[in-house]
């Protein structure tokens, strides 16, 4: 089991973004996608996941094209994007218990674990409207030790708007997912703590 890309290429209007994109990842790797502003990042994790389509290339997973088996590969994975998709007047833990994975139930007290797990012990209960950017952001983070089972964890800027003591706890659930088999794609402009994990550079937009 494991993730394909094939000569990935994407464009945006007249601009290519990135071309001939291809690498293979497989139990316990990382990949740290690099790049300026601009320059791709986000749309080629959009494109792993089938939520964007390529101008070129394909994406393969367990040996088989995404997106002609969209619903077994979306059952392996977990994606989180750069903004956060909670619902501002849902508690913390609501928006874990009533936004979950499909195929997937949390209970409140899965979610109320998930929280104090990720420091947020205090915050379960509050309106996500009135926590810290950086709270949520780690509201929408605690849905990685609700889905370990998942094998690909695909995620744009885990690490953005968070402290370094957040960040490192975070680093900590993304070391212990590859350490038990798990796959990782993630863009971050900080380094990652993630030994052994490969460097994809996206060059700026032609």
């Amino acid at each position: 089991m494991g993730l394909t890309c094939q000569q990935l290429t994407c464009r945006r209007g007249r601009n290519t973004l990135f071309a001939g994109v291809s690498f293979s990842l497989q139990a316990g790797a990382a990949l740290w996608v690099q790049g300026r502003n601009g320059s791709g990042k986000t749309t080629l994790l959009r494109s792993l996941c089938g939520l964007a389509l390529p101008d070129r290339g394909a994406v393969h997973w367990d040996g088989q094209p995404i997106l002609s088996a969209r619903a077994h590969y979306h059952s392996h994975l977990l994606h989180i994007g750069h903004a956060d998709g909670l619902k501002p007047d849902l508690l913390a833990w609501e928006n874990l218990a009533l936004g979950g994975l499909p195929g997937e139930r949390c209970s409140r007290e899965d979610a109320l674990r998930a929280l104090d797990e990720i420091g947020l012990k205090a915050e379960a209960r509050r309106p996500v409207r009135l926590l810290s950017q950086g709270q949520r952001k780690r509201v929408a983070l605690a849905r990685l030790l609700l889905s370990p089972a998942r094998p690909l964890w695909i995620l744009d800027e885990p690490l953005a708007a968070l402290d370094q003591a957040s960040a490192e706890q975070v680093s900590q659930v993304m070391r212990a997912h590859c350490a038990r088999g798990g796959m990782l794609v993630l863009t971050t402009h900080q380094e990652p703590a993630l030994p052994g994990a490969r460097a994809l550079h996206l060059g700026a937009p032609c």
